[in-house]
């Protein structure tokens, strides 16, 4: 009888045979480690087992990122478990971003404007309670242990004598017209003339000023000069930026004068201000 001849096996049916007996990769979990076991073959075709530790850390991040380890994956990385899978996703070097806004809000140039205000001298910068080389708030002696021998009180730089009503003969009642009184002007004024003079004597512009500047960035750029009755912020009115300058009334000639000196060429948000006296308003009858 003839032999039947024997059926031999394609060489991917013994590649087949032989992976067949590999155990199948494992992880185990126990005291804070992370333990995988994997099998293979080496170039000798030799069966090998690989044993990786891994020791688990827990870190403490911020909502925003423990919430985005919580979105699902998509693409070929669905199936993924979580953390980077190295055939799905690549991991690069870490990039700090520093984020800076237009005015560019940042620690140092604070301190230098704080430090340039600090080293002028005593007329710029004085407390009106005890006299000293600091700002007022609320003093008392801004903890420098100084205490003066006569406690003063806060200065006002322009007294308004009060208008008396009655001439200095209480025996003789005559009515004295408003503009015959004392302090008045003798020739007659308008109504709030006499304010108005005052506020233009102790004006100044501030010109050359950043777009983002807003009032409370330019009361607190005057306010170590002394107290002020207004302040005029230039300002757009479609975009509500900053038109470049500022108008700034006094209670006090000499505050005015000492802005000024301190403000004039002063380096504010990269910018140099310029500083003068405001020019009075001409009102034409």
């Amino acid at each position: 009888m003839p032999v039947a001849d024997e059926v031999k096996s394609s060489w991917a049916d013994e590649v087949e045979e032989i992976t067949e007996d590999l155990p199948p990769p494992n992880e185990i979990y126990e005291n804070g480690l992370k333990i995988a076991t994997e099998y293979k073959r080496n170039e000798d075709n030799k069966k090998v087992k690989i044993v990786r530790t891994y020791k688990i850390e827990r870190r403490v991040v911020s909502k925003s990122i423990a919430l985005r380890k919580t979105w699902k994956k998509y693409g070929i990385a669905k199936d993924d478990k979580p953390g980077p899978n190295p055939a799905t996703t690549v991991t690069s070097e870490e990039i700090f971003m520093q984020f800076i806004t237009s005015r560019e809000e940042q620690e140092k140039p604070d301190d230098d404007i704080l430090e340039k205000l600090s080293s002028m001298t005593d007329k710029t910068v004085k407390c009106r309670t005890c006299g000293g080389g600091h700002w007022t708030l609320q003093c008392p002696y801004k903890d420098t242990g100084y205490i003066p021998t006569k406690p003063t009180t806060p200065a006002i730089t322009e007294e308004k004598k009060p208008v008396s009503t009655q001439p200095e003969d209480k025996g003789k009642m005559k009515y004295v017209p408003p503009g015959l009184r004392d302090g008045a002007n003798k020739r007659g004024e308008t109504m709030g003339s006499h304010q108005r003079h005052r506020d233009d004597a102790a004006a100044i512009r501030i010109s050359n000023l950043s777009e983002s500047t807003q009032e409370s960035d330019l009361e607190e750029l005057v306010k170590p000069f002394g107290d002020y009755n207004k302040l005029f912020l230039a300002k757009d009115k479609s975009t509500g930026l900053c038109k470049g300058f500022a108008y700034i009334h006094f209670k006090s000639k000499q505050s005015a004068a000492n802005a000024i000196n301190a403000l004039h060429g002063h380096g504010y948000d990269h910018l140099i201000l310029g500083a003068d006296w405001s020019k009075p308003q001409t009102h034409h009858t």
